[in-house]
């Protein structure tokens, strides 16, 4: 009776939480790492690329924390005088135009590039 409820499926089943608890952290660690941020007063244009840039991280299957900012100061602050704007981890990387799904994705892509090389 005990082999057949034997510890090997025990130590699997501990083997399986693990993996999947560092896969957790692992994903935590990226979107923690990835920040993008919307910058605008809250206009369509900026509704727009928005929606664009979530409808890209989604088709990316990217894990990041997006951010719509309002505050003039705080847009001043990244020496954008022209909005929309987009910036990825703290880098202004997009201004003053909408940018499509495809756009932002090169954007995103190219910039990803960047940091695994550094």
């Amino acid at each position: 009776m005990m082999r057949f409820f034997g510890k090997k499926d025990k130590k699997n089943v501990c083997e399986k939480k693990e993996d999947f608890l560092k896969e957790v952290q692992k994903e935590k660690q990226m979107e923690a790492e990835n920040q993008i941020k919307i910058l605008g007063s809250g206009c369509a244009k900026c509704h727009q690329l928005e929606n664009d840039v979530k409808s890209a991280v989604n088709e990316m299957k990217m894990h990041c924390r997006i951010e719509h900012v309002t505050d003039f100061a705080q847009i001043a602050a990244y020496g954008v005088m022209s909005t929309p704007a987009l910036v990825f981890n703290e880098k202004v990387v997009s201004y003053g135009k909408v940018l499509s799904v495809e756009e932002v994705m090169a954007i995103l892509e190219k910039e990803m590039e960047r940091q695994d090389t550094k």
